[in-house]
């Protein structure tokens, strides 16, 4: 016998990211994820989304204006940022920007998967974290289910970091 829970429930939010704007953005997120009754995904999808928010405004040329979205199919949100610049996020190398820094590592180790993908105007940045549903009341954060490979984690001492305030960034 299996629980119902709401599926297929979607938020959008066009914005230009800035430092000044992440605490609004916070609460937003979790407004969103507590109506969906996802209490249980509000500190990683908030964290992650905020990461993201912050290589738009830290990464891209020019335009910062970007459109965030979130969706929750019963068992898996998925919160994505797009933005306009078609730069993916890579190294010199090809090296991916998890191998490096504190953004995208952390957003790898906090979701079950991420990714990038170019759009018609520019690019995606996204993850995935799930929940299950051991009984009618309330969903249970999962583990998650460590999307690289061991070769392509970041290294312990990178996730272990104390964060750093998001107001730092915009000092550059």
């Amino acid at each position: 016998m299996g629980v119902v829970v709401d599926v297929n429930r979607q938020y959008t939010l066009d914005l230009e990211a800035a430092p000044e704007r992440v605490p609004q953005i916070r609460r937003i997120v979790a407004a969103h994820l507590r109506y969906w009754k996802l209490e249980c995904l509000i500190q990683p999808v908030s964290l992650g989304v905020c990461e993201l928010l912050t290589n738009v405004f830290r990464h891209t040329e020019g335009d910062k204006r970007c459109t965030l979205e979130l969706r929750w199919t019963g068992r898996r949100l998925t919160a994505a940022v797009l933005d306009h610049d078609p730069r993916l996020p890579v190294l010199g190398g090809g090296e991916p920007l998890a191998a490096r820094g504190r953004g995208l590592a952390m957003v790898a180790s906090l979701s079950d998967s991420w990714g990038t993908h170019a759009t018609a105007d520019g690019k995606a940045v996204w993850f995935t974290l799930r929940a299950e549903a051991p009984d009618a009341q309330t969903l249970v954060r999962v583990s998650p289910l460590r999307a690289l490979p061991e070769a392509q984690r970041p290294p312990a001492a990178v996730t272990r970091r104390p964060l750093v305030p998001l107001a730092a960034f915009a000092r550059g």
